[in-house]
């Protein structure tokens, strides 16, 4: 058994998750918001990416160095939130690598253990945010995308 391996890996089965419901929404529900008036589905998505680059900045500026925030006026295409989730995504799993081997990630306290679990559960709270804006603007998921997002053994 390989815990740097099984660490990065589980990083990256939950990036494909976000992946597989971002696939899942059409480009005209991408500005769906919470009744709440919170962040609509692309904003949502948007900041998991922009988040990850800030601990990236803080973490492993080398990796920074070649990543794009997602901005406001910047067009709300799936296209673009695809392609710069998949960046930052394989960016936190050099850091995620490095630091599950070094024992630390930079400005992060305790482990690299915690950090992986600290991202995941804030892609997965934001994702929650994102179906619940879809079901509040009448846009419900199909029952097979929401199952599908637990299958984690095949994504």
């Amino acid at each position: 058994m390989d815990l740097v391996k099984d660490q990065v890996e589980t990083w990256h089965i939950n990036n494909r998750i976000t992946q597989y419901l971002l696939n899942a929404i059409d480009d005209s529900l991408l500005g769906d918001a919470l009744t709440s008036k919170g962040r609509d589905a692309f904003e949502q998505f948007a900041h998991i990416h922009n988040v990850r680059l800030m601990w990236l900045k803080v973490a492993a500026p080398d990796l920074f160095a070649t990543q794009v925030k997602i901005e406001k006026e910047d067009a709300h295409t799936k296209k673009l939130l695809t392609e710069r989730l998949q960046q930052s995504s394989t960016a936190i799993a050099e850091l995620l690598a490095k630091g599950l081997k070094d024992g630390r990630i930079k400005n992060f306290k305790p482990h690299p253990s915690a950090f992986l679990g600290y991202l995941i559960a804030h892609d997965a709270h934001h994702r929650s945010q994102i179906i619940i804006a879809l079901k509040q603007s009448g846009h419900k998921l199909d029952q097979k995308i929401l199952y599908g997002m637990w299958e984690w053994g095949v994504r």
